[in-house]
């Protein structure tokens, strides 16, 4: 086992310190019963920052977060910060450390688990056994693109401007993180964009083939228009291994996705930089749920989103995959017991907060571990 793993842990707002903590208590029991050391630090982000700091992420914040193996990233944002100038929100600090540690391929599987079948609005022959991956490229694109902004026109009216743009280098990318994955999946990929109208997807379908033709071939690559892969998603969700789209597109798809499972809580996600010649690469791991904070502060929030990312974290920057797989096994065996978080609550099962789930994650990990 390699030396210590060095993690920055930035718990955020609303529900994020709540959920957060019991990641910390998983990285505890790991110490103690698998032999496994994290040297954790801890920072503010987010509204939290703004109030302590006056910005939602210091320089020395990102500064710590490019030294780290890895970031796990708890939740921003609240109503307390929503009349914000848009640069100074809380959610500038994840677009930040999207930027600065180059992020820009975003993970987000949809998995429906066997105990969670009754869960999505879905009927259950529809999403039973549901396995999808979602990139979504997420450093380019209309959220980053110039020019952008609101201008005032002589006549007074308004102008809002976003302009999508993408180059090769940064299609290609993200579609190898897509490919590489799939090999390891059920072998398909399939491009999302907008190649009949707009000028940026028909460069991006054209990039993704030629890629596909030099280097991918042993994978199935498919092409889909963004709308007709909302409605594909909801009518027949189980054609899709991996999903490769842009930025907008993968915001929007990702979070369809998200509720064919039944619920945001139990969802995960990585967002991933390129390998350095050593294979080491900036990743930032989090929850998909943000910071729900009408429920911030009562003990119920569903923690198994924020356990999931941390198995995402030991899987994709670690390699892992033993450590992962039983923190997935313990939370679905957990949920298969009948203990639900409000969320996710189902009649028939108990009803319980976010420390008494993770309690159970933790005898369900001793279990597995004996």
């Amino acid at each position: 086992m390699p030396a210590n793993k060095n993690l920055l842990l930035l718990p955020g707002d609303g529900i994020g310190p709540e959920v957060m903590y019991e990641v910390q208590r998983i990285i505890d029991w790991m110490d103690r019963k698998r032999q496994v050391t994290f040297d954790l630090t801890e920072d503010l982000v987010g509204g939290a920052c703004i109030d302590a700091r006056g910005v939602s992420i210091t320089p020395a914040t990102v500064a710590r977060a490019k030294l780290a193996d890895a970031v796990l990233f708890g939740s921003v944002g609240g109503p307390q910060w929503d009349k914000l100038g848009f640069d100074s929100r809380p959610e500038i600090s994840i677009l930040t450390l999207r930027r600065e540690l180059g992020l820009f391929a975003n993970l987000r599987p949809a998995i429906v688990l066997d105990p969670l079948v009754d869960a999505s609005t879905l009927k259950a022959e529809v999403v039973r056994g549901l396995d999808i991956m979602i990139v979504r490229e997420s450093t380019g694109g209309i959220y980053f693109g110039e020019p952008r902004g609101v201008t005032s026109l002589p006549d007074g009216r308004r102008r809002g401007v976003n302009t999508e743009v993408y180059d090769t280098d940064e299609i290609e990318r993200v579609a190898r993180v897509a490919f590489d994955l799939a090999r390891k999946r059920q072998g398909r990929v399939c491009s999302v964009e907008k190649a009949n109208v707009m000028e940026s997807g028909l460069l991006w379908r054209e990039t993704v083939a030629a890629l596909h033709m030099r280097e991918y071939s042993d994978v199935a690559l498919s092409n889909m228009y963004a709308d007709n892969c909302a409605m594909q998603l909801v009518r027949n969700p189980r054609q899709f291994d991996v999903i490769v789209t842009t930025n907008l597109f993968g915001d929007l798809l990702s979070d369809l996705a998200s509720m064919l499972t039944g619920s945001l809580g139990m969802l995960p996600s990585a967002t991933l930089g390129a390998p350095d010649a050593s294979g080491r690469r900036h990743a930032l791991y989090e929850p998909i749920h943000g910071s729900a904070p009408d429920i911030a502060g009562k003990g119920i929030a569903n923690p198994l989103g924020q356990l999931l990312s941390f198995a995402m974290l030991l899987r994709y920057s670690f390699d892992m995959d033993e450590d992962a797989g039983m923190i997935e096994r313990a939370c679905t065996n957990v949920l298969a017991s009948g203990l639900r978080t409000a969320d996710v609550m189902a009649p028939g099962c108990a009803k319980v907060g976010t420390h008494v789930m993770g309690e159970a994650v933790l005898r369900e990990l001793d279990k597995l571990n004996a």
